[in-house]
């Protein structure tokens, strides 16, 4: 297999809130002999909120992260659901509108880019998927997480809506996504199947609604400790944020104790490829995980 090169696109949360997250990416990398190159330039992909507020600044703050992707001629790839949505978003719109691309390239001109459309999207979940393939992924494990039951949690914008990531993220179905089950299986865990798996975390309505995000983040955990679940892993950094950190509150609400460790997806690979507890980095969260690296 020729050696696998991306542009990645950190987003502001792996680079702020979560720097395990990166460190644990840059660790499965480094392990599988992935090349990556940070794209220092980018900046915040709007975060579904500045889409709301100005959708045609989003897309130029979007495709001006694409363009550096664009120069090296490489994917782009994502470690966040929401990052990966927002710039899927503006490559699928810029793509389908030339008028759209036009204005958009006007405004990048000023800072001597143009938006070419060349570089795919992807989330580097998938590209350990449909680009690395589990069964190299098997070869590599040298921790198998034969111990534990894992309940994937997908989260919605690396799901849906499904015509956006089919091209990109390996045609998931959005009512029965199935690759985190692979990938703990290939990583010899036990994935657990549970209805919430594929449902909404709450964080994008945490301000707006905070007793709704409380329940939609509750039933799932819940959902998931009920089906035996030792710990949960998810794709998103934002999910992650809402299931790490808002436990207690989520458990007065619910009215049930949870205590559930939740890993970033290169978290989990990491761990089974054996990489050091620094570079997969629990100590970083609010739930104890530390004893999964013990």
């Amino acid at each position: 297999m020729s050696k696998l090169k991306y542009a990645l696109f950190t987003g502001c949360t792996a680079k702020q809130s979560t720097p395990e997250l990166l460190s644990s990416t840059l660790a499965v990398a480094d392990k599988l002999g992935i090349e990556i190159t940070i794209l220092e330039e980018a900046s915040c992909c709007g975060a579904s909120h500045l889409q709301d507020f100005d959708e045609f600044l989003a897309h130029v703050l979007n495709a001006r992260n694409i363009c550096y992707a664009e120069k090296l001629g490489l994917t782009m790839i994502t470690i966040c659901n929401t990052c990966q949505l927002n710039s899927a978003m503006t490559k699928h719109a810029l793509d389908t509108d030339p008028d759209l691309k036009a204005r958009v390239n006007e405004k990048l001109a000023e800072v001597g880019l143009e938006y070419k459309g060349t570089s795919e999207i992807k989330h580097f979940l998938y590209c350990l998927i449909d680009e690395y393939g589990l069964e190299n992924i098997k070869d590599k494990v040298e921790v198998p997480l034969s111990h534990l039951n894992i309940a994937p949690f997908y989260g919605c914008h690396n799901i849906r809506p499904s015509e956006l990531h089919h091209t990109s993220n390996g045609g998931e179905n959005p009512y029965n996504p199935t690759s985190l089950d692979q990938l703990i299986d290939a990583l010899e865990g036990h994935p657990v199947n549970y209805d919430h798996k594929n449902k909404c975390c709450g964080f994008h309505v945490e301000l707006q609604a905070n007793h709704t995000s409380e329940i939609l983040a509750g039933n799932a955990m819940v959902d998931a400790i009920d089906n035996n679940a030792d710990i949960m892993v998810t794709p998103c950094p934002l999910c992650h944020l809402k299931m790490d950190t808002y436990q207690d509150d989520v458990g007065k609400v619910i009215g049930r104790d949870i205590e559930l460790p939740v890993l970033h997806m290169p978290q989990m690979v990491a761990l089974a490829l054996g990489c050091t507890p620094k570079e997969i980095g629990l100590n970083y969260h609010v739930q104890k995980a530390t004893h999964l690296t013990a």
